[in-house]
């Protein structure tokens, strides 16, 4: 009898059209994080992502995906809307970053000082929030984190196959590079 070999793959493929990118959409190499906001290793895991991004450079598109776990961070879910409701005119990533830079003040006053420090337009921030307009996209995030097999954050796919190693610099780095030159040999 043969044991087999499972490896969790991403059930949703990535789309321009619904995802935030960051790099160049011909790189050989993506990889997708579901975060949480209000997760303190996930704020590292940021930090790692970008040293990773910074050294590999056009080889590397970076994909964040909203995974609120909302049971032990509370304010998650409101900070991924908030960065959804940036994403809606097209400041995404600096939310992000502002979020992770600040994740613990995330209250609604912070999130609406981050909104006016990013010059957005207050009354349709305000408005998304107060609708929840963003949160379907958020829910679809997290329903394909877990079809994927996410448990935890933060959970990262390469090529769509979760990384299950350390996502401490020189370990993402090397798997980053082993599958860019992987995709390069074919």
């Amino acid at each position: 009898m043969r044991a087999t070999a499972w490896a969790a793959a991403l059930a949703l493929p990535v789309s321009p059209s619904r995802d935030h990118i960051r790099g160049p959409g011909s790189a050989p190499v993506t990889l997708v994080e579901y975060g949480d906001y209000e997760c303190p290793f996930c704020a590292l895991a940021s930090q790692v992502v970008d040293d990773v991004r910074n050294h590999v450079k056009e080889r590397l598109r970076v994909v964040f995906r909203h995974f609120p776990m909302t049971t032990v961070h509370p304010r998650a879910q409101i900070a991924a809307e908030a960065a959804e409701a940036a994403g809606a005119q097209h400041r995404f990533w600096e939310m992000h970053d502002t979020l992770y830079r600040n994740q613990s003040h995330l209250e609604d006053v912070h999130l609406v000082a981050y909104a006016t420090a990013l010059r957005l337009d207050l009354p349709h921030f305000r408005s998304d929030l107060a609708s929840h307009a963003h949160l379907p996209k958020i829910r679809e995030d997290f329903m394909s984190g877990v079809r994927s097999g996410v448990n935890g954050t933060p959970t990262f796919y390469i090529n769509s196959v979760r990384y299950d190693d350390s996502w401490e610099a020189p370990q993402l780095l090397a798997a980053v590079q082993r599958a860019a030159d992987k995709s390069s040999a074919r």
